[in-house]
């Protein structure tokens, strides 16, 4: 091989190496901004940081009108939500343990949990359909 032939391969190499150098710098740089977006929102949901804010409830009045009730550090404050702005409606002391939908109640006994409501409900359809009337539960039978 002539030095003529090596120098023109040399040089596709060089250009080779300068675009994967450049595509890992622009890569490095991608993932750096994800860190920081990754880092910026893990700070901001500690704890003790703007959590003295929360929804209790809210209820539709109409398609642009709502009431909410939001507690702010140990009160409750009613607010009226709608287009033209927001009002507060009543304010009154939180109560020591809200009731939450979402969360269960400690005083609920058996017979009122979704569970017990669900097994008897089932239970009940169950013997309607199978038997008790001598009915099979299927059309033109």
């Amino acid at each position: 091989m002539s030095t003529e032939t090596l120098a023109q391969h040399g040089e596709g190499w060089i250009g080779l190496a300068m675009i994967g150098k450049t595509a890992f710098a622009l890569l490095l740089i991608v993932a750096i901004i994800l860190l920081c977006a990754w880092l910026l929102r893990r700070l901001n949901g500690l704890p003790g940081q703007g959590q003295t804010l929360k929804v209790v409830g809210s209820r539709a009045l109409g398609p642009k009108e709502r009431l909410v009730v939001v507690e702010v550090e140990g009160t409750w404050l009613v607010l009226g939500v709608g287009g033209g702005g927001i009002n507060k409606v009543h304010e009154l002391p939180a109560p020591t343990r809200a009731a939450s939908p979402h969360e269960p109640s400690d005083d609920a006994d058996e017979g009122t949990s979704f569970a017990a409501r669900f097994a008897r409900a089932l239970s009940a359809n169950g013997k309607k359909t199978l038997g008790g009337n001598g009915k099979s539960g299927r059309a033109g039978s």
